[in-house]
């Protein structure tokens, strides 16, 4: 019993120490290199949410999408504040088997109106993002979202989920 246990044991030691062939999930072979001045932002979107409880959020990933909120970190004051700048562009990759590229090349500009502050309000920092509409792409867990942002420039994401009711349009007629 203790021999056999003891193979038991070496056979499940040695399958542990066997590495498993999987396919890597963050493959970004094809993507050419970042431009001068850009740096490169990977999301790998989890293949693993957790469901809603709620039966009208859809549960399947065909209907989510990812928003790309890009943005900087600035100090601001009582005045309102804004970023100005060239939005995001989207260019198939051929050579990474259809895969996106995204990148945003240009400055941004930090826009505020100017009204005079009470002394003693502080100032605070805080995060802007450009453009007002969401910048939404396909959820996919098997690619990787790839972003390429001017240095000091963040990228930060949230998952959209669609409800699972659809409501019928309004046909015109003329």
């Amino acid at each position: 019993m203790a021999k056999a246990l003891l193979q038991l044991l070496s056979v499940v030691g040695l399958a542990a120490a066997t590495p498993v062939a999987a396919i890597p999930r963050l493959d970004l072979s094809g993507y050419p290199a970042p431009e001068a001045g850009l740096q490169r932002w990977v999301i790998q979107p989890s293949g693993l949410l957790p469901k809603s409880t709620d039966p009208l959020i859809s549960s399947n990933p065909h209907d989510w999408r990812v928003q790309l909120i890009v943005g900087q970190e600035v100090m601001v004051d009582c005045n309102n504040t804004w970023l100005s700048g060239p939005g995001l562009t989207m260019t198939r990759v051929r050579s990474a088997a259809g895969k996106a590229l995204f990148s945003l090349k240009g400055p941004l500009v930090v826009m505020s109106t100017r009204m005079a502050c009470p002394k003693d309000q502080q100032r605070k920092r805080s995060f802007l993002s450009l453009g007002k509409q969401p910048y939404l792409v396909p959820y996919n867990a098997s690619w990787p979202i790839v972003v390429d942002l001017p240095h000091g420039v963040k990228l930060r994401w949230r998952v959209w989920k669609a409800e699972t009711k659809q409501v019928e349009g309004i046909m015109m007629i003329k």
